[in-house]
């Protein structure tokens, strides 16, 4: 039976860890007073030290988990590992930072040749915020293993106040210049990765028991493998991108996700609400299957999904329109298709809900390997001749393999059955509706064709749940 007290944790992790993206869409205001030829380069600059920050933390965010629980009954071997796990970060990312001073030019001018940025001094200050984000990334890991669900909640919401305020400060005395954001995001990370170290030492002692952390790469090197996968799944499109099209087109499809990313952060919320819900239903079963009652939530969220596509559509371009930034106006254009893809993403949670109730990670590499190398080669067929769009119809892509291989590598040990009008055939028709009716009718009567497709959506959902409606009794509510 699932505790209060689990329940009570998990919805402050939840919240705790959704605050990052939280951070990412209050300041996406902020970020209109760059142009957005510099807001491009910030978001090419941001996914290299998201990728660094992937490198350094070498996995320990998640093998942290396993080796506490290993070694918590040896107090001694335990604050060394945690110590020394701490201490080897820090020693891979002294050498990854000195190997980038040297070579972190040559590597811009390769990878980043058609967009014309370069590595000092921004590369240079990214490769050092991502190094203490990887200490506190990690130290978050070790506050959820430790249960302490109210330091961890303190710390992430230390770190997005330091974020917000430091990044809207740099853009305030530095208008037209990434030093703002750039340098504001450093600031942040340091206080909060200064105050981590000081933390972990105090409590763990300062150790270096390389014998010991080695031990565990067996386990921290496929994780990190599959991370790194998941960053090229995530991050790479824009990378691409700079080889065919201008560093301002990057910035405008970057603006326009963010601002839809909003989906995902109510979405990946309400997610985290029931999911361990879902894993102690699981865990009774002796024959693992999907249930009325499990399914019930994934089609809750997949309503929701419906519901949050359409208003989004209809009211990010207004919001944008309100702040009058005729440069950022572009951008209103993808809002739409980009919106379609969290309609596809609402069946992944359901269909990789299997390996996370029953630990299964094993083929996971294996499969987002596959998946990124179709998305990849998609994107490089795609976008010399539909520019963005092809962007876009590689993404789409990308989640079709991804939900088709979830479902076929789980099939033979989770037994999935589930509605298919509430499950795919709403979240499609709507998505056909979107793409179909946006290049026709939608840039001519925005406002009007984006109401419709809140309506449309609204019955939809009415039709799908018309046997609920029916012992839905309004004057029982009402009373």
């Amino acid at each position: 039976m699932i505790s209060k007290k689990f329940i009570r944790n998990s919805i402050i992790y939840s919240i705790a860890g959704a605050l990052p993206m939280a951070s990412a869409i209050i300041l996406l205001p902020f970020y209109l007073s760059l142009p957005p030829t510099l807001y491009g380069s910030f978001a090419l600059y941001t996914g290299f030290s998201l990728l660094v920050q992937v490198f350094v933390t070498y996995s320990f965010d998640t093998s942290v988990y396993t080796y506490f629980h290993e070694y918590k009954h040896d107090k001694e071997k335990l604050a060394k590992f945690i110590s020394s796990a701490f201490t080897f970060i820090l020693i891979l990312g002294l050498l990854t930072g000195t190997v980038f001073v040297f070579i972190g030019n040559w590597v811009f001018a390769k990878v980043y040749s058609e967009s014309k940025i370069v590595f000092y001094p921004y590369g240079l200050i990214s490769v050092a915020t991502a190094i203490l984000q990887a200490v506190f990334k990690v130290n978050s890991s070790l506050l959820q293993t430790q249960e302490k669900a109210i330091s961890f909640l303190w710390f992430n919401l230390l770190s997005f106040s330091l974020i917000a305020i430091l990044t809207i400060g740099g853009l305030w005395i530095f208008p037209n210049d990434l030093i703002g954001p750039i340098g504001g995001r450093f600031i942040a990370a340091s206080m909060t990765g200064l105050w981590v170290l000081v933390s972990v030492y105090r409590q763990f002692g300062f150790h270096f028991d390389f014998p010991l952390i080695k031990s565990t790469f067996g386990f921290n090197q496929p994780v990190l493998l599959y991370q790194i996968i998941q960053w090229f799944n995530n991050y790479y499109d824009k990378v691409l991108m700079t080889f065919y099209l201008p560093i301002a087109q990057i910035g405008i499809y970057d603006f326009a996700y963010k601002c839809m990313s909003s989906i995902e952060f109510v979405l990946v919320g309400f997610y985290n609400s029931f999911f361990p819900k879902v894993l102690g239903a699981v865990a009774l079963q002796t024959k693992k299957t999907t249930t009325t009652e499990i399914n019930r939530y994934y089609n809750g969220l997949t309503a929701v999904t419906i519901l949050l596509v359409g208003l989004s559509i209809f009211a990010f371009p207004i919001i944008l329109a309100w702040f009058n930034k005729p440069t950022y106006f572009a951008a209103i254009s993808w809002m739409p298709f980009i919106a379609v893809t969290y309609l596809i993403r609402s069946m992944r949670f359901y269909v990789s809900m299997p390996y996370g109730a029953l630990r299964y990670s094993r083929p996971l590499p294996y499969f987002y390997f596959i998946i990124v190398i179709v998305k990849i080669l998609m994107m490089i067929v795609l976008l010399p001749k539909f520019g963005i769009m092809g962007v876009i119809f590689a993404t789409w892509i990308g989640y079709v393999v991804e939900v088709v291989l979830l479902y076929i590598g789980i099939r033979h040990k989770f037994s999935i059955q589930f509605n298919v009008f509430k499950l795919i055939t709403a979240p499609v028709a709507m998505a056909l509706l979107v793409v179909i009716a946006e290049p026709l009718l939608g840039i001519r009567h925005p406002l009007l064709v984006h109401a419709v497709y809140i309506l449309i959506g609204a019955l939809l959902l009415v039709w799908a749940y018309r046997n609920e409606l029916k012992v839905f009794q309004l004057s029982k509510v009402l009373r």
